[in-house]
């Protein structure tokens, strides 16, 4: 069906498809295992993407201007670990002229958070504070819609609409039609207050009563800030005092920073004497690895397969403060790589900074530090280049002079274990992970009933 449609499809989506066994899934668990339906939606979403160019979409594809507004943005996360897609409503203003470079607009952000996190739901945030009638547009609320109803299936956790004024009622009773059954619980209404049953004050603007002191500005683009973790012997000593300052005032921020680490964020020099231990040392299956929790699936990359696949699980007991991450070289030379997290204070990685012979594999030990207790918001980052014959190549200078088109990454996020409860208590729900976009009625009613993360 469609490979036989050429003219129709983007060539690069419909590879994608046939190689994609997990894309194909989703499609199907979205309309139920109805093949007639899951194919209707595959062909509109295969025309959409090739209709708005997604594929050869960049952010200079987008008018500046756009960009610039605020409008919406990737920021934060959600109590279940999802990622926060804003919507600052008062910011919107109708424009048939504009309505095209809008739609892209939303188009690129979804692409590109499709990308870096695959798999991973998003929880869009409608603010409607300080907005009226003008800001409300149908053709591009209802054009939203679709890209969670039909463009990217099974990617929406829940959308949540904040201080809608009571004179758009009608407006928003027309929406819920357009969610259709299997996005209708997604919608969720909430006041100021209420708000936090869904999200933390810490990823919550203060005139939501929140404690982000994130502003909008731009460039560069908001997003994950992986810095470069505890190391074995304590924090990673700079090696420039320019350098050390910018990390001191870094440290100060101690929210996500939301700055672009490719643009933004200076990958901090390292004292490799203290943190760069050989893979070989770890290959041994030495005291280190004790009682770490192993990892059960896989990630098959190009340079390198990482294990876990998706998530590091941790729990509030002493015995489950331990992660094991294992990488294996696949390649036919040496591969650096090093691993950064989204909260550098909470965890000790060892090693985090080193490289892997060729076959070999390394284990590191992900654990958290003193008191801290992991969070579903927490994420780390896997970064690997090969290093061709420079074996012999200080792994400071490699990173500095690697270009960004060579280095492989994978994300992986945190799973945090639930706690074992007293007989006499009622659990509070199912571990985030778990519940997903599938479990959300059972989320739903938990977090409404006042249920916290353990």
């Amino acid at each position: 069906m469609f490979t036989d449609s050429i003219d129709k499809y983007d060539s690069r989506d419909v590879e994608r498809l046939e190689k994609d066994d997990a894309l194909v899934e989703s499609y199907l668990q979205w309309r139920i295992y109805v093949i007639d339906d899951a194919l209707k939606m595959i062909d509109e979403s295969l025309q959409w993407r090739k209709e708005y160019g997604l594929n050869d979409l960049t952010e200079n594809s987008i008018p500046k201007w756009m960009f610039e507004t605020g409008a919406l943005y990737l920021h934060g996360y959600d109590k279940e670990g999802n990622k926060l897609f804003w919507f600052k409503v008062k910011l919107h203003v109708k424009d048939t002229k504009t309505i095209m470079d809008k739609k892209k607009y939303v188009a690129f952000w979804l692409e590109r958070y499709a990308k870096k996190e695959p798999g991973m739901p998003l929880t869009v945030v409608f603010d409607m504070t300080e907005s009226g009638l003008s800001n409300i547009d149908m053709e591009f609320v209802k054009y939203v819609i679709n890209c969670f109803k039909v463009y990217y299936p099974k990617f929406l956790s829940k959308m949540i609409i904040v201080d809608m004024p009571w004179i758009m009622n009608a407006a928003w009773k027309i929406v819920r039609t357009w969610l259709g059954p299997e996005a209708i619980s997604k919608l969720k209404f909430a006041s100021k207050s209420e708000v936090q049953g869904f999200i933390d004050p810490e990823y919550l603007p203060p005139h939501m009563g929140g404690t982000d002191p994130f502003k909008y500005s731009y460039p560069p683009l908001p997003d994950d800030d992986f810095q470069t973790p505890i190391c074995e012997n304590g924090p990673i000593v700079s090696e420039d005092e320019t350098e050390s300052k910018e990390g001191e005032m870094e440290s100060k921020d101690t929210l996500e920073s939301s700055f672009n680490s490719e643009v933004a964020v200076k990958p901090k020099k390292v004292n490799f004497l203290e943190d760069s231990l050989r893979a070989e040392d770890y290959e041994k299956g030495d005291s280190r690895t004790k009682g770490a929790r192993k990892p059960l699936s896989t990630f098959k990359g190009l340079l390198l397969d990482v294990s876990p696949a998706e998530e590091l699980s941790f729990g509030s007991g002493e015995t489950e403060k331990k992660s094991l991450i294992i990488l294996n070289n696949v390649t036919k030379n040496q591969v650096a790589f090093k691993v950064r997290t989204t909260a550098p204070e909470k965890y000790r990685v060892k090693p985090s900074n080193s490289s892997c012979d060729p076959g070999a594999s390394v284990d590191i030990v992900v654990s958290l530090h003193g008191g801290s207790q992991a969070s579903p918001q927490d994420r780390f980052l896997v970064m690997a280049a090969e290093m061709d014959n420079a074996v012999s190549q200080e792994l400071s200078q490699f990173w500095k002079e690697v270009p960004k088109t060579k280095v492989m990454e994978h994300r992986l996020r945190c799973h945090v274990l639930e706690s074992v409860k007293p007989q006499t208590l009622t659990p509070l729900r199912d571990s985030p992970v778990e519940t997903g976009t599938n479990g959300q009625q059972e989320l739903n009613s938990a977090v409404s009933s006042g249920g916290r993360e353990a």
